[in-house]
């Protein structure tokens, strides 16, 4: 017992002293000159690199290594996923290579420095950068799962706070947190002077590296007293409010006007995400939209030959931050007048619906014209569905938070739709689901999850038994 808590107290020493934003800026470099050098004996047959090279390695790493510092990516190793780490450093290693081919092409020195060696030096440094990344976390995370390098932590709160943080701390057990201690308190009532002094020297005697004060929103004045109880302890300390059944969106700590302010409700899709979500859609959105040009006219011509009426139709939906914008799809109904404010949801046996009406439906291909709304910047090619106003007033009433799904940009195909929740929400459960998927995507943004709806979007999105 005694020798795995040493292994363990060397584990946690070795990990601070140092921690990956001190190793990864030093290795990064490294492998930017080594991948450099690597490069320039292929394409020149030495290692005797002319002192431009070294200028331009000296500046590709300083670079990386000020992105990576300005965007978060060598912290919070210990909290981070994979995928996580390898998606910010995906992003630097693009901006680093968009911001050094710039000042090569407005320097006027393409000519002096090899495109070849410019490009091979990135990706094989990108490639061993992300290898030793991966590798580093996955024997961070076997070594945490095993007992190793753990941090221990002491939780202080009500018991059942107290019991819902331990919960959680094991069920991600590959952070690397252990319970060094834990002392539980009523919430009715603020704990004495002589309890608040025991705290403190449990505390001190735990060995703890970091105290959590697990506790509801309206304990203010308890947090208040045991913060000031502790304030001569050099642990790290920690609030973890309890914001009991609030559904939250995107939660996090931020800083505005000098104060501390907690989220409880933003999207993450902002700064630089709101520019990358918006480079996918013009990129992907430009290049399915020459695509489908051919399609779109073959369907344009088909619905003028089977029905009276135009070929497009337009409704008013409810966009990003409740803007309201024009929604374009291919025409699969006659020509009808519904009472206003209302809008009565297709069903599949419609008799509304257009010879050609209930295939479009089935197969989503009246969706294609939204591409022309995608590229307008009013919507995104993924995202939660728009739905038509009237549906909005009287949901909005009835499903806790609906209307959050209006912090993003709707979309032509949606984490909802590809889960099957297509169709008519001929029961409130469907809209309650759908909902749940919508808040889900806006939580989880990532452009690998958006990729990965596309993907799943072609192969199975496109027709579906709850489509028509």
């Amino acid at each position: 017992m005694g020798g795995a808590t040493n292994r363990q107290k060397k584990g946690i020493a070795f990990s601070e002293r140092f921690p990956p934003k001190v190793i990864f800026p030093v290795l990064d470099i490294l492998i930017i000159f080594l991948c450099g050098v690597g490069v320039y004996l292929l394409r020149f047959d030495t290692i005797a690199l002319h002192e431009r090279y070294v200028l331009a390695l000296t500046c590709i790493s300083l670079t990386v290594v000020m992105v990576n510092s300005s965007t978060g990516s060598y912290k919070r190793w210990r909290v981070s996923s994979t995928i996580d780490l390898l998606s910010k450093l995906l992003f630097v290693w693009l901006a680093v290579g968009i911001v050094v081919t710039s000042i090569i092409y407005f320097a006027d020195a393409s000519e002096r420095y090899s495109r070849l060696w410019v490009g091979f030096t990135l990706l094989s440094s990108f490639m061993l950068a992300a290898i030793a990344r991966v590798l580093v976390q996955l024997g961070l995370h076997s070594i945490r799962l095993r007992g190793g390098a753990r941090r221990p932590i002491f939780l202080v709160g009500p018991g059942q706070n107290v019991l819902k943080v331990a919960k959680g701390m094991r069920a991600a057990a590959w952070e690397g947190h252990s319970i060094a201690g834990v002392e539980r308190f009523h919430t009715t009532s603020t704990p004495t002077d002589n309890q608040l002094r025991n705290i403190s020297n449990r505390i001190g005697r735990s060995g703890a590296a970091e105290i959590w004060i697990c506790a509801p929103l309206e304990m203010g004045e308890t947090v208040h007293a045991l913060f000031y109880a502790l304030r001569n302890h050099t642990e790290d300390i920690r609030l973890i409010p309890d914001f009991k059944d609030m559904r939250l969106l995107n939660h996090r700590t931020s800083e505005m006007a000098g104060h501390l302010v907690i989220d409880l409700s933003v999207s993450p899709i902002n700064g630089m995400a709101r520019f990358s979500k918006r480079a996918e859609d013009i990129v992907l959105g430009t290049l399915i939209t020459l695509l489908i040009l051919p399609v779109c006219a073959v369907i344009a011509v088909i619905i003028k030959m089977t029905s009276p009426g135009p070929v497009l139709f337009k409704q008013y939906r409810t966009g990003s931050s409740g803007k309201i914008f024009k929604v374009y799809k291919f025409r699969s109904m006659k020509v009808h007048k519904e009472k206003r404010g209302v809008v009565t949801q297709a069903t599949k046996e419609d008799s509304r619906l257009t010879p050609i009406g209930a295939f479009l439906r089935k197969t989503s291909l009246d969706e294609l014209p939204q591409f022309y709304n995608v590229l307008q910047g009013r919507m995104s090619i993924v995202g939660p569905r728009p739905h038509a106003l009237a549906h909005n007033e009287y949901y909005k009433e009835l499903v806790e938070s609906y209307m959050r799904r209006h912090k993003v940009k709707p979309g032509i195909t949606g984490w909802a739709q590809v889960n099957g929740l297509r169709g008519e929400t001929d029961t409130l459960e469907k809209m309650q689901r759908r909902v749940e998927y919508d808040l889900w995507y806006i939580d989880n943004w990532s452009i690998w999850l958006d990729l990965k709806i596309i993907c799943m979007t072609i192969f199975k999105g496109f027709k579906h038994k709850n489509a028509y």
